[in-house]
């Protein structure tokens, strides 16, 4: 588990893209609707405004290395931040993935799924 916690923020964030997707592609699977808009519906849902936004919902619940993670990967510097997004969004989104990433890679599924289902809980 060390040795996960010694990637960089960026590999951990390139993985729990990859993992934060699925999930919301697998959540979006069930819905009536063509898959042009399923995408619509997805790319929408992993923006980093979203991100940001599904990071509150979950905030409260993390652990104290869940925690850790996320303010690696927050802190974690890029010259890339897409126009679309604000700085600030954009790097709590980065926080998130790493978050999911690093879960991913340690092998906790439960741990992801509880997550996931406390982001897209319905109030």
């Amino acid at each position: 588990m060390d040795s996960i916690k010694q990637l960089s923020p960026s590999v951990l964030s390139f993985v729990g893209d990859a993992v934060y997707t699925l999930l919301v592609r697998s959540a979006l699977a069930d819905k009536s609707r063509p898959s042009g808009a399923l995408h619509d519906m997805a790319v929408e849902f992993v923006s980093a405004t979203s991100q940001a936004a599904a990071f509150e919902k979950i905030r409260d619940s993390l652990t104290e290395e869940e925690l850790e993670i996320f303010n690696r990967g927050r802190n974690f510097h890029t010259n890339n931040t897409p126009k679309s997004a604000r700085p600030a969004d954009y790097h709590t989104a980065t926080g998130l993935e790493c978050v999911f990433g690093f879960l991913h890679l340690s092998g906790k599924t439960e741990r992801i799924k509880e997550l996931f289902d406390l982001i897209t809980k319905e109030k």
